[in-house]
């Protein structure tokens, strides 16, 4: 039997708004269980800190229990795997952040691709590594630090959590863009490469803001720059990279992001929820306390921060000459 043009274009409108009608039906019951958040780094670091936060806000929201679930190692990527691999139906999430970027090039055999089987969610903040060096080191501004090193090729030793880290690639980004030689200490995590900091065993590294302020407000590292486009509300008084090294940028950043093929209703509904935690003035000030700000947006303008982040580590790591361990 031949339907009447009219009506076949009719049912055939209708089927095709079905898988958009699915996915808004499927959010407006959205969550009707407890929901993971899979973060691939051991507690206690900025992940996992990110992680909990909005776990928290989003559990007090939703009325449901978003659970923080620690999946460490390889740099990350064992928890992404567990992502993907999960059903795609908003009930487990990954914390994404700047190791994702730059672990797309930086393992050469991957199991997996990030930016295709992963569905960008939300970003949450963006927070500044900070220049900082042992007080034995003859440079007070980055200049003099950039001066010092041209003249000492490989005198100095950059400190970092490991090879491939954030610390690690934003340093050789420095060193590239400013034109100078220093040797590169990978550590076993931030803590022990701090450690040697502090003690002198090593001269200059990139650690990430939060876990650094206090030790300078102390005297016991001298904080030269912050890496991030503007200046710092923790450290007003320290200057950006850039103001010395013309469009350097690099930062911390974390965001939320769910198996390919989740329910676009559901991450819309996400989306928004995570937004309104973070135009809340408490969470803004927690974030302030570590050098952190919120990072809002939207899932598609998330998905262009992290393809403009792959490409861009991709560079470093490619310059450098990077391999994973």
């Amino acid at each position: 039997m031949k339907l009447p043009r009219r009506q076949f274009l009719h049912l055939a409108a209708g089927s095709a708004a079905l898988p958009v009608l699915s996915g808004i039906a499927w959010a407006q019951g959205y969550p009707t269980r407890p929901v993971r958040i899979i973060v691939g780094f051991a507690p206690g670091g900025g992940y996992d800190i990110a992680a909990r936060l909005m776990s928290q806000a989003l559990s007090e929201r939703l009325g449901q229990s978003f659970i923080v679930e620690n999946r460490p190692g390889a740099g990350g990527t064992i928890g992404t795997e567990a992502v993907v691999r999960s059903p795609p139906d908003g009930y487990t999430l990954l914390l994404v952040g700047t190791a994702s970027a730059i672990n797309a090039k930086l393992y050469e055999k991957l199991r997996l691709d990030f930016t295709r089987e992963i569905a960008p969610v939300a970003s949450i903040s963006r927070e500044p590594h900070i220049l900082v060096v042992n007080p034995s080191v003859p440079a007070s501004t980055a200049p003099e630090l950039i001066a010092y090193a041209k003249a000492n090729p490989n005198k100095l030793n950059m400190a970092s959590g490991g090879i491939g880290t954030a610390a690690h690639v934003v340093g050789e980004l420095f060193k590239m863009m400013a034109g100078v030689e220093m040797v590169h200490v990978p550590y076993r995590g931030v803590a022990p490469a701090l450690s040697d900091l502090l003690g002198g065993q090593v001269h200059v590294s990139f650690p990430p803001m939060a876990g650094t302020i206090e030790h300078i407000k102390a005297g016991k590292l001298r904080g030269l720059a912050v890496t991030t486009a503007t200046r710092s509300e923790a450290l007003p008084d320290v200057p950006t990279v850039s103001e010395f090294v013309p469009g350097y940028e690099a930062s911390v950043w974390f965001g939320l992001g769910a198996p390919r093929n989740t329910p676009v209703g559901v991450i819309e509904l996400l989306n928004k929820e995570i937004n309104a935690v973070l135009s809340d003035p408490k969470i803004k000030a927690r974030l302030a306390d570590s050098g952190g700000t919120v990072l809002p947006g939207s899932s598609a303008e998330f998905n262009n921060l992290i393809a403009e982040e792959t490409e861009k580590w991709a560079r470093v790591v490619k310059f450098a000459g990077i391999k994973a361990e």
